[in-house]
């Protein structure tokens, strides 16, 4: 099913990720210096131009592109390079542009100091989630390519939206990995383990709706949704159960139209994490169970489970075997895999019971907290493992 090159050849594509290590650094900071915040239609056009604009520096014209409107949400792009092997597999690559930091964060990041053995760190909006996957994604390519050995077609796909949920680039994500034969998802790594088992998530809305009264006047009147919304909030964080996985952070409450009134109407979000099917239906149930202290007013759940939960199916289970043996020939004492708490776009591939490996991308850590960061040294290492691992696949992993 794949070919293992010679290690001399392993050992020369190391060696040139590393010479080529300050100019994909260049590129990862390139893309951090455009702000792309999930909510920033306009910063997000601009950041996709750029990041197409450098894989097309970095790899010439594609062979295919397709630029899907993402209305309300980020575009979603994709970039096929035909195989240059007999029968060639077709390789995902898979990342998104979108952060989570709001448009401006940039003028006042203060960047990280050395860590605590002297490694350098380098800090930035996105540069860990996930920037620094996709500019290693890009050159992984590159010098694939420059070793000269046969190449599957290699889709990247780049979506805007995968930080509130991949609304827009779920379709485009579950049919383009459906037509490859392996997805690689170019996350941060968790401490340089790859990621083949994730949380499902769950964004819900819940609303209250009460009755409006004057609060010095006629309080009696009214019922208040705040009130009974913070009711249901503690009683929903009593679903959680972290023995099974399962947890609930009340993230987001809004309510009331002023301070003297008895508030008519109040909302929360609430992110739920769960580690299997079975704790869905289970939280499903007992949220629906809970009942607030004055009957008049309304509780509305929104049941919106955004990811269903990944583990390592069994189609992945030989793409893992397949990295780890491209990291032993790289020099590499191991390649660890993990179980992550966060969701990714991996969740939707491996719900379809195909291929899928998550956090091929970044080494550092910080995710979506003002200190996130990556360590440059691991840069090579990281993109080398990715050239390595597309430089196997020239023939489909599955039949």
């Amino acid at each position: 099913m794949t070919e293992s090159p010679a290690p001399a050849a392993a050992s020369a594509l190391t060696a040139r990720a590393q010479e080529v290590s300050p100019r994909i650094v260049d590129d990862i900071l390139t893309l951090v210096r455009q702000e792309t915040s999930s909510y920033d239609l306009p910063g997000l056009a601009t950041g996709l131009d750029l990041l197409r604009e450098l894989t097309v520096q970095r790899l010439g014209r594609p062979d295919h592109e397709h630029r899907y409107p993402g209305g309300e949400c980020g575009d979603t792009l994709t970039l096929t390079y035909a195989g240059t092997g007999t029968g060639a597999g077709h390789v995902l690559l898979v990342g998104h542009y979108d952060t989570v930091w709001p448009t401006g964060t940039l003028a006042g990041w203060q960047q990280p100091g050395a860590s605590a053995d002297g490694r350098e760190k380098l800090g930035g909006p996105g540069i860990f989630d996930m920037k620094t996957g996709l500019a290693q994604g890009i050159w992984a390519l590159k010098l694939a390519r420059e070793s000269g050995a046969p190449l599957p077609t290699v889709t990247f796909l780049f979506n805007g939206d995968e930080e509130i949920g991949s609304l827009s680039s779920r379709p485009v994500i579950e049919e383009a990995a459906q037509k490859a034969d392996v997805t690689l998802v170019l996350e941060p790594t968790a401490h340089g383990a790859v990621k083949t088992a994730r949380k499902g998530t769950g964004i819900f809305q819940v609303t209250a709706t009460g009755v409006e009264a004057h609060a010095g006047l006629a309080p009696q009147d009214g019922a208040s949704a705040i009130t009974a919304l913070s009711e249901f909030v503690v009683a929903a964080a009593k679903v959680a159960a972290p023995d099974r996985g399962t947890t609930i952070n009340t993230g987001l409450f809004r309510g009331g139209s002023a301070i003297n009134v008895v508030a008519g109407q109040a909302t929360a979000g609430v992110d739920i994490r769960v580690s299997s099917e079975a704790e869905q239906v289970r939280v499903d149930e007992e949220l629906d169970a809970i009942k607030v202290s004055d009957p008049r007013v309304r509780i509305d759940i929104d049941h919106a489970w955004n990811r269903p939960p990944m583990t390592l199916n069994a189609a992945s289970t030989p793409l893992l075997a397949l990295a780890r043996e491209v990291a032993l020939e790289q020099g590499r004492d191991s390649l660890p895999d993990t179980a992550v708490g966060g969701a990714s776009d991996a969740n939707f591939v491996a719900a379809l019971g195909l291929p899928v490996l998550c956090g091929m991308g970044a080494v550092g850590d910080g995710a979506h907290a003002q200190g996130e960061f990556i360590y440059p040294d691991t840069v090579p290492a990281q993109t080398a493992l990715v050239a390595g691992v597309l430089g196997r696949l020239t023939r489909p992993l599955r039949g």
